[in-house]
């Protein structure tokens, strides 16, 4: 339950960041972006910034509740002191647990779902033998929205050259497979050819398997063993999360420019904003998009698609 967020309401929502910035910032880590968000981290956790017309939004993040409360405190005694022309209210929630957040709200979900290119038969049959055979590990496959998303950003990249680590019943790799330009091909990379078998039914079907190359090994083996040149397109990433930087990594350095490379998962159910999950791959995700975000190599943006989704640019 580390997650904590106000709106306080105020016509100077830009002038109180700038100066709880600057006045925390020779005892504490903080940042002012251009866009006028702040972020301020204390010992205890951090607190975000960001002003909108009409009101400050505050959220506060912690590793236990006790220290939650220690950051709500700081920053409700320090935004009062601020506001002398004007009696500011900061009421927080009730603590939330990063990994009962829900990024997509039911209603906009439902809404997002209708207005989308709709997936074809051969996709349907494939989400349904998917649900069939994976009963609950069906949530592994990307939704019909994620998989447009995926022919889209394929066909305008003009990719001839694409990478998926990460194939599941390859819902994904159809999708992907279908953007490609002519004659192109898709290394496809998973290490289980049973869940795999699933979908190449349906690759036949659609039309697409000559453009897919399988291969049922530990994917950064198959990295490692690519042409060291930018030679790649388009690459979408999802799978084990763990090994998620060394996957960008070997990615990257072989994206052409103006390649993309998509990340899956980058929220991991809420986790990644919840300093409370401490276990490997949330380590590893909060590690990873950081450094994406820092990385002069490209120019990125975090999409809230689903369950998070990170598209970088190579430059």
């Amino acid at each position: 339950m580390p997650l904590a967020m106000a709106r306080v309401a105020t016509d100077r929502p830009a002038r109180y960041i700038k100066q709880l910035v600057s006045h925390m910032g020779h005892k504490a880590t903080t940042a002012l972006a251009p866009d006028g968000r702040g972020t301020i981290t204390v010992t205890a956790g951090t607190c975000s910034l960001a002003p909108t017309p009409d009101q400050l939004e505050l959220t506060a993040t912690a590793a236990d509740a006790e220290s939650l409360s220690h950051v709500q405190d700081v920053i409700t005694r320090h935004l009062e002191r601020f506001a002398t022309e004007e009696r500011l209210t900061v009421e927080w929630t009730a603590p939330i647990d990063g990994g009962e957040l829900d990024p997509t709200h039911p209603c906009v979900d439902a809404y997002l779902l209708g207005h989308h290119t709709p997936a074809d038969d051969v996709l349907a049959d494939l989400a349904l033998a998917t649900r069939e055979a994976a009963a609950g590990a069906a949530h592994m496959q990307v939704s019909p929205d994620e998989g447009t998303l995926l022919t889209l950003l394929t066909r305008l990249t003009g990719a001839r050259f694409a990478v998926e680590v990460g194939v599941f019943t390859g819902y994904s790799t159809l999708c992907i497979a279908r953007g490609l330009a002519d004659g192109g091909r898709l290394l496809a990379c998973d290490v289980s050819e049973e869940w795999a078998a699933v979908g190449r039914p349906h690759w036949e079907r659609a039309g697409v398997a000559d453009r897919i190359d399988l291969r049922i090994a530990p994917a950064l083996e198959t990295l490692r063993a690519l042409d060291a040149e930018p030679v790649i397109d388009i690459a979408f990433i999802d799978a084990d999360k763990g090994n998620y930087p060394l996957y960008y990594e070997e990615i990257v350095r072989r994206l052409r420019p103006g390649g993309l490379v998509v990340l899956d998962n980058v929220f991991l159910g809420g986790r990644v904003f919840d300093p409370a999950y401490q276990e490997e791959h949330h380590l590893a995700m909060r590690r990873l998009n950081d450094l994406i975000t820092a990385d002069e190599r490209v120019d990125c943006v975090m999409l809230p698609v689903r369950d998070g989704v990170t598209v970088a640019r190579r430059r």
